[in-house]
């Protein structure tokens, strides 16, 4: 079995693509992990919200 790359170095720099190659992958995954945490945070502020709605529905005199 041969390999492609002689090391991890050139693995890494990929005959001068490596940059695009690894900028590309860091977009991506940049965007899945924003795609996933976001809607975790929006749905926490979106409780906390409702939360402090039902207290003041309540007791509207209350701070």
């Amino acid at each position: 079995m041969k390999f492609q790359f002689d090391s991890l170095a050139a693995f890494a720099h990929m005959d001068g693509h490596g940059v695009f190659v690894w900028t590309a992958y860091a977009i991506v995954y940049g965007i899945l992990i924003y795609l996933t945490v976001s809607p975790l945070i929006q749905k926490k502020a979106f409780l906390k919200q409702q939360k402090k709605w039902q207290h003041l529905q309540k007791d509207p005199s209350s701070p």
